[in-house]
């Protein structure tokens, strides 16, 4: 297998975790995104969004981190990253698109770039509108939060693969935090784990300071 990835995307942080808890074994392929080498033709022919994770797998190549990571579900059973039952499994998925579709979406590179180069938005309104929608996706989060270390009980689901990276990102923005205690606590629960540590973004190869 090969990721290809950047450090800081939050896409790649959630396939990276998920590869950890799997247990395979992964070539790191770095796509700078600050160069714009998403969109180098021989990338592009790879993953035609331009966007990165891209997971190649033997002859395959898969894009969009929840569909790379259900697609690792699929193919490596242990440990589970989705309940058995089917209401469980459902709202373990609404918590993982609400995160990523709902918050990251909106605030990723081409969407900031778009807002300050098309739309001529200084850098304090750029910040403004990230922390807007991180704040409305985590406040709803926080609401559903379940019991126990993780945001669904004991065991690690793949809406706790979802929430690390967002939270990296939070912090990475300013966003104020003591509003969401039961989201930070489950983080720190889950970082202590070797699987999420090690796909940190300050862990990596390409990572710069």
């Amino acid at each position: 297998m090969i990721l290809h990835g950047y450090w800081r995307s939050t896409a790649a942080y959630r396939v990276r975790i998920a590869l950890n808890l799997k247990g395979l074994e992964v070539a790191d392929s770095p796509v700078d995104l600050q160069t714009g080498a998403q969109r180098d033709p021989d990338y592009l022919a790879l993953n035609p969004q331009g966007l990165v994770p891209c997971l190649v797998d033997g002859p395959t190549a898969l894009s969009q981190s929840l569909a790379i990571i259900e697609y690792l579900e699929e193919t490596h059973a242990l440990p589970p990253l989705l309940p058995a039952d089917p209401v469980a499994r459902a709202k373990v998925r609404a918590a993982s698109l609400a995160i990523a579709c709902e918050i990251h979406p909106i605030n990723n590179l081409r969407v900031l770039n778009y807002l300050r180069g098309e739309l001529g938005q200084p850098q304090d309104a750029l910040d403004g509108w990230i922390r807007h929608w991180i704040a409305e996706g985590f406040a709803a989060l926080e609401a559903g939060a379940g019991q126990g270390p993780y945001l669904f009980g004991a065991a690690v689901t793949m809406a706790d693969l979802c929430l690390v990276p967002q939270i990296y990102s939070a912090r990475r923005f300013g966003t104020e935090l003591t509003r969401y205690p039961r989201l930070t606590e489950i983080e720190r629960n889950l970082l202590a784990l070797p699987a999420f540590d090690r796909a940190r973004p300050e862990n990596q190869p390409d990572a710069t300071r």
